[in-house]
Parts: structure tokens; sequence; C-alpha cells
């Protein structure tokens, strides 16, 4: 796997050490299958959303010196494919998992191409139309790929980066959530995460595939009345997993709606990341162990 050198892992350990925020690049050089892909990544006016991401990313949040516990998640923002939310679904998730002392790392990966800069308006007049169709058709498979190549990096610098190998979880926020859901199959040992949190996915049942006999825990989130409808493809593969024997939990709430992330809406779903943290101290994430 094409990923970045070790002199770049080395350079933002310190970064770490100093409790700062450090970018790495995943790949080495330009990220396999969009090598054409030239435009420069943006951001909107009020810093919420990100855009024409042709080169992934990994930012990383590290618990203040010594609270470490071992445990790390790779955390993938939503956005249909097209942009990603990264405040709400991102560096707020990260900040209150590195709280509890989880090492995150935001993963920017690909997205669709932007042709303006409100990729918002883009996306809702593309919804539902061949063309948005086809571009996810593209772009999902590199989607998955930097999924991947997001948890083979962190554990492949596991001992520069201060964490447990076997403790590399992912979760992720609607598209976010099918990067999430489908590392959850066809992994290698380098790829497999130890446990996953998709959140309100993308994941209709034909994308479950065969589930493997060492299939990770789940904790699964989302609202009933989901305005994209997905409230299904959460329950659905929540039945296939405890159907085949393996850990789940879900956390199916009656309002919230689709996108909720870190928002507070005076409802339940405001709550959803506490039972996230009581779920990873039971499964045993949040116990020390470097």
């Amino acid at each position: 796997m094409r990923i970045c050198s070790v002199f770049t892992a080395l350079l933002f350990v310190a970064v770490i050490a100093s409790g700062q925020e450090k970018v790495i690049p995943l790949y080495n050089g330009p990220a396999p299958g969009s090598e054409n892909w030239t435009w420069t990544e943006a951001i909107t006016d009020d810093n919420a959303l990100v855009y024409n991401v042709s080169k992934p990313t990994l930012t990383v949040f590290a618990p203040e010196a010594g609270k470490a516990n071992g445990s790390a998640v790779v955390i993938c923002p939503g956005g249909g494919f097209q942009f990603l939310t990264i405040n709400k679904e991102g560096y707020d998730v990260a900040k209150w998992l590195a709280k509890k002392g989880v090492t995150c790392f935001v993963l920017k990966y690909r997205v669709a191409h932007s042709r303006t800069t409100n990729p918002v308006a883009e996306f809702n007049e593309k919804l539902g139309k061949k063309e948005f169709q086809d571009e996810n058709i593209a772009t999902i498979p590199l989607c998955v790929a930097d999924g991947r190549a997001a948890i083979a990096y962190v554990r492949s610098h596991a001992a520069e980066l201060k964490v447990d190998p076997n403790r590399i979880g992912i979760m992720g926020f609607s598209a976010g959530g099918t990067v999430t859901s489908s590392t959850l199959f066809d992994y290698s040992a380098e790829t497999r995460p130890n446990f996953a949190a998709p959140i309100y996915p993308y994941f209709p049942k034909p994308m479950i595939g065969s589930i493997p006999a060492d299939a990770p825990p789940l904790f699964i989130v989302a609202a009933s009345d989901d305005g994209l409808n997905l409230a299904p493809h959460s329950v659905e593969l929540y039945s296939q997993w405890i159907s085949t024997k393996h850990d789940a939990e879900l956390h199916m709430y009656a309002r919230g709606g689709h996108g909720f992330g870190m928002d507070s809406q005076h409802l339940p779903t405001d709550t959803w990341i506490e039972r996230f943290g009581e779920w990873l101290d039971v499964q045993g994430y949040l116990k020390t162990k470097l």
C-alpha cells in the first residue's frame, strides 16, 4: 500500500507530543485511481464544509499528555460523497473522544468534483439524477479505498503514534458511514477495523456482503425520521450482524433527522456520543493499554 513515508510519520509524532494537530498525507504521491484530479481542495466561508478533496489526509487529534489509553479511531465525515461536513461530523467528534483518551484521525477522503463554491447547492441540484448516480459509482470505491488505507496507515505506524495496533476502530457519518461499513467486508489483517461505528449510514442491503467470521463489533446510530430514509439501512446492518452471532448495539431514535452529528437539537440524539463512549468503555477501549 502506497502510504506516506516514515520521515513524515516521525515528523508529525513530534507534533502529537506537543498536543497540537497535525495533517498528514495518506498516500505518498497522487492517490491511486484519481491521478488526473487536478482541482484544489477548498472550504466554505463558514468553515463547515470541505470540498474538492483530491489528496486524502488524516488530521490527528491526540489526547493530552499522559491521558492516551492506546485506542485509536479513524473518523469519516459525511457529505453525500460531494463534500465533507468537517466540524460536527469530524473535528468536534475527535475533540470529544480525545478527552476520553482516544487518539483520533479525521479522514478527508476523496469526493466528487464541485464546479462552484457552493457544493451544497450543487448536491441538491444533482440529487436523484443520473449525474449524481454516475458520480457515486465512480467516487464511492475511491472513498472506501481511502478508509481502508487510513486504517492500514494507523496500524503500520502504531508504535510512532503511540496506539495499540489491535485497538484501531473506524466511525463515519452518512456517506462516511458508507466508508465505515464497507471496511467491514473483504478486509485483510492490515485493513481490518477492531471496532466500527456507522452513524446514520448510507448502506443499502445490496452493499452488505458476506459477514466474516471474525467480524468486529458494531455501534450504530440513526433516527427513524431520517429525511433521506436511511433508517432501514442501519436496522438491516444491525440485523445481519446479530443474526450471524456477532456483537452489535443499535440506537434508533424517534426524532433527530439526518446529519445531526454533534448538533444540539434539544433531543435525545444530542447525547448519542455519550452512549458511544459508554459502549467503548464496555468493549474495553477506554481502559489504558499501551
